[in-house]
C-alpha cells in the first residue's frame, strides 16, 4: 500500500466527526418539529369562501331557452240570441227486430241478351260486287299477290273463303273454309277484306245480312 504524500489532506480521518455533527443537527430539527404549536387560525381553507345554496342551480351554458309555442287561434263562435232555438239534425233510428228465420229479398235486373240479326244464306236478291261477278274476278286478279315462298316452290291451289255482306254492303267475318298453304290462305283473306262495299242482299225488299262463299284460284303462269 502506497502512503499519502500529505497526511493533512486525508478526508477519511475526519469522517466520524462529520457524522456526529449531522446526527446532532437532525435530532435538533426533530425536537423542534414536536414542539411546534399548531395554530388553526393560521390555515387558509379555500373551500370556506365558496357558499352554494341547496336550491341554487348552476347555469348551463349549453342549455338554450325553449321558445314558447305559438298562440292558438280560438275557433269562431257563433253568437246565438237567447230566444233563438238551435235545431240539431239528428237521424231517427228505428228499432227493427230481425229474426234468424227472416230472409232478405234482392232483386236483380237481368240484362236481355243481345240478339244478333239473322244471317241469310239464300235470299230473294243476292248481294253483288259493284259491276257484277266479272268485275269482282278482275279486281281479285289485279290485287292478288302470289306469296314468294309458294311461287318459288311452284305451289298452286284453290282457297275457299267465306264472309258476310252486311246490310250496308261492308264485308265482315272473313274466314277460310278450305285452304292450301298458310301463305295462300292469308293472301286470299287479305284480298277479300280489301274489297269495296257490295250491293247488299235483300229479303222481302229489305236489306239483310248474307253469307257468301267464294273460291279463289292460285295459278302460276
Amino acid at each position: 500500500m502506497i502512503g499519502r504524500k500529505y497526511p493533512e489532506a486525508d478526508v477519511d480521518r475526519r469522517q466520524g466527526l462529520y457524522f456526529l455533527i449531522g446526527l446532532a443537527i437532525t435530532l435538533t430539527l426533530v425536537l423542534m418539529a414536536f414542539q411546534y404549536a399548531y395554530n388553526p387560525q393560521s390555515d387558509f381553507n379555500i373551500e370556506s369562501n365558496i357558499v352554494i345554496e341547496e336550491d341554487e342551480e348552476l347555469p348551463d351554458v349549453t342549455k338554450q331557452k325553449e321558445l314558447p309555442p305559438p298562440p292558438k287561434i280560438p275557433p269562431k263562435v257563433k253568437v246565438v240570441e237567447d230566444e233563438e232555438e238551435i235545431e240539431e239534425d239528428q237521424p231517427e233510428i228505428e228499432d227493427v227486430e230481425i229474426e234468424e228465420t227472416d230472409t232478405v229479398d234482392i232483386e236483380v235486373e237481368e240484362e236481355e241478351p243481345v240478339q244478333e240479326e239473322q244471317i241469310f244464306i239464300v235470299v230473294e236478291e243476292s248481294p253483288q260486287f259493284p259491276g257484277g261477278i266479272q268485275k269482282m274476278y278482275e279486281y281479285i286478279q289485279k290485287n292478288i299477290r302470289y306469296p314468294r315462298m309458294e311461287k318459288e316452290a311452284g305451289i298452286q291451289g284453290r282457297v275457299f273463303v267465306t264472309f258476310v255482306v252486311e246490310k250496308d254492303g261492308s264485308i265482315t267475318d272473313v274466314r277460310v273454309l278450305k285452304g292450301v298453304t298458310e301463305g295462300l290462305n292469308k293472301e286470299a283473306v287479305r284480298v277479300i277484306k280489301s274489297m269495296p262495299r257490295w250491293k247488299p242482299g235483300k229479303q222481302r225488299g229489305r236489306p239483310v245480312r248474307v253469307r257468301v262463299n267464294l273460291p279463289i284460284n292460285f295459278i302460276l303462269r
